[in-house]
């Protein structure tokens, strides 16, 4: 990067003007993309974005790869799109790697994209996935070729990762995600900032469990003392579980579902319960297991028995010093642009929770301000696109050549 292209990472005033001026094609383009139904099971409409986004990406130079993923939990998905490019700066001379992450898919069935296309009404845009994540995924686009406008290089290596099931927690894409983040030095993730216009600096993770409760079956008229009742059971293991609540710092607990029984007249003998343990940390995590586990062994009737087995874990983005540094870099580019806005901690999660387990630092939110996700009110405030496109822009830059920091 040369000295005046420097300059100009420190002097944001430039790239704004260029974001400005890609207003326009920013709006045709979120057009487009909300206008295909990209639904989370439907592979073929997420390969449809896929193949756009592969294609804005090829144009800018970057080697793109497209690769199939196997189906998860009986359920095909579409393609995840990794695309590199090299930069000006070696890392041996202070240049980084830096990761931007995206997702093509959205909660919405087939058919409400043609019910509900692109509407501008006054400074917001809706429509389906406008915010989460076609406008954040655009966003990050839109920022790589303000970047190219400049000559803005200074890095070892930019790739740019769009996921194809983040919405169902990303079950078939996490190998590849996680693969792709290591040895990542920054990763920036491109979900739409908060409505506030904070950025994400933390989200929970998550860790799924099935409780299984066995009891023992017996005819409900003639003789129910013969029996061990697991729905029973099962309900007072909900109330203990719930009442963790509260007792383990900031991990929650969540009974979401119970299935018991199949007759009415015949005594539960098995029942189900499927629950969630929220952190902020891997420690709030292991607390909460802990404690699932002594509710588990404490809270019986009699002649029944209760298995715990987890079934997944969710790493947690932590607040760390590292996604610190990367916010304290946003804070500085956000002044020069005229930006106020502070760092949130959700406990929604997404693929930056997988980043950041990889151990990559991260920061999320990096969108442009939106809000009502997953409804039919979902907005994209489009006034706040071309700073927050500028903020992204510069964000890259000073990342990447670590001599700016």
């Amino acid at each position: 990067m040369s000295g005046p292209a420097r300059q100009q990472c420190r002097d944001t005033s430039a790239l704004l003007a260029l974001a400005e001026q890609r207003l326009g094609a920013y709006l045709d383009g979120l057009a487009e993309l909300v206008a295909i139904d990209s639904g989370s099971y439907s592979p073929d409409g997420v390969n449809r974005v896929a193949d756009w986004t592969a294609a804005r990406l090829a144009a800018l130079g970057f080697a793109t790869e497209r690769i199939a993923v196997p189906p998860a939990h009986g359920h095909r998905s579409g393609d995840v799109v990794v695309a590199r490019r090299s930069g000006s700066l070696p890392e041996a001379d202070g240049g980084r790697r830096i990761l931007l992450a995206a997702h093509l898919d959205t909660v919405f069935e087939d058919g409400t994209a043609a019910a509900r296309p692109l509407r501008i009404d006054g400074a917001l845009a809706h429509g389906p996935g406008a915010s989460d994540d076609k406008g954040g995924l655009l966003a990050g686009l839109t920022a790589l070729e303000v970047l190219d406008a400049v000559g803005l290089d200074g890095y070892a290596e930019l790739v740019f990762l769009a996921t194809p099931d983040e919405e169902i927690g990303s079950p078939a894409s996490r190998s590849v995600t996680e693969r792709t983040a290591r040895g990542m030095h920054y990763a920036l993730a491109l979900e739409c900032a908060r409505e506030n216009g904070d950025l994400v600096v933390a989200r929970k993770g998550v860790a799924d469990y099935v409780l299984t409760v066995s009891g023992r079956a017996a005819h409900a008229g003639v003789e129910p003392e013969r029996g061990a009742n697991a729905a029973l059971a099962a309900a007072r293991l909900v109330i203990a579980l719930q009442a963790l609540n509260g007792r383990l710092g900031d991990v929650t607990v969540n009974v979401g579902v119970i299935r018991a029984g199949h007759r009415a007249n015949i005594v539960c003998p098995e029942a189900e319960l499927r629950v969630e343990v929220r952190s902020a940390t891997g420690a709030g995590l292991a607390r909460g297991r802990a404690a699932l586990e002594q509710v588990a062994a404490r809270t019986r009737v009699p002649g029944t028995s209760v298995r715990v087995e987890l079934l997944e874990v969710c790493p947690p983005m932590e607040d760390t010093p590292a996604a610190r540094r990367i916010l304290a870099h946003a804070l500085a580019a956000g002044e020069q642009l005229g930006l106020v806005f502070g760092a949130a901690a959700t406990g929604g999660v997404g693929d930056a929770n997988l980043i950041a387990g990889a151990g990559v630092p991260v920061l999320d939110g990096l969108g442009p301000v939106g809000g009502a996700d997953h409804t039919p009110q979902e907005w994209l405030d489009v006034t706040t696109v071309p700073a927050r496109v500028a903020l992204l822009a510069a964000l890259i830059a000073r990342l990447g050549d670590e001599r700016t920091g």
